[in-house]
């Protein structure tokens, strides 16, 4: 049986090392044209979207969040201080280790539990289900696809496949 475990953990797992490859490529590839690597790191889509720091930092939180709301471990806070590309990494490989010391068991029977987000302007109730499939896992992508495109509109030469990862 998939459980909620199954469809969120593992798969944002392979989705930051993924990411974490396409930064280093990203990384080599600014170094080699002799670009500032802050020109990627502070790269924006929009005047009104996050850089891509924030974008690396939003896919560690939504990610953390499951594991927190759903799977029921005490949160580890990271402040959103970073600045290179090997502190993206480094956020990166710490949300990672995050995951992999989440147990499954902590989301077994969760799917129909009460999972409530609260922002400045609203709160919004969800069921654990519905919370991992219709926002928190399409949150994540949503910032690590933005990721990418950042990458891709700075010239950095990653393909689908680098989204994608090894099968």
């Amino acid at each position: 049986m998939l459980s909620l475990y199954d469809i969120s953990v593992p798969v944002f797992i392979r989705a930051f090392r993924n990411m974490d490859a396409f930064l280093a490529k990203g990384a080599d590839w600014f170094a080699e044209q002799g670009r500032p690597e802050s020109e990627l790191t502070t790269a924006r889509l929009i005047a009104d979207m996050a850089p891509l720091t924030g974008q690396i930092q939003r896919a560690s939180d939504s990610a953390k969040g499951v594991a927190v709301r759903v799977g029921g471990v005490e949160n580890v806070a990271m402040a959103d201080e970073e600045v290179t590309i090997a502190d993206l990494r480094a956020r990166i490989a710490r949300t990672i280790a995050f995951l992999e010391a989440t147990p499954r068991d902590g989301f077994d029977g969760k799917e129909d539990a009460t999972v409530e987000i609260k922002t400045p302007n609203r709160t919004m109730t969800f069921s654990g289900r519905d919370y991992v499939l219709g926002f928190a896992v399409p949150n994540f992508f949503f910032h690590v696809t933005t990721a990418y495109a950042l990458l891709r509109r700075e010239g950095v030469p990653i393909g689908k496949m680098d989204y994608l990862g090894a099968a």
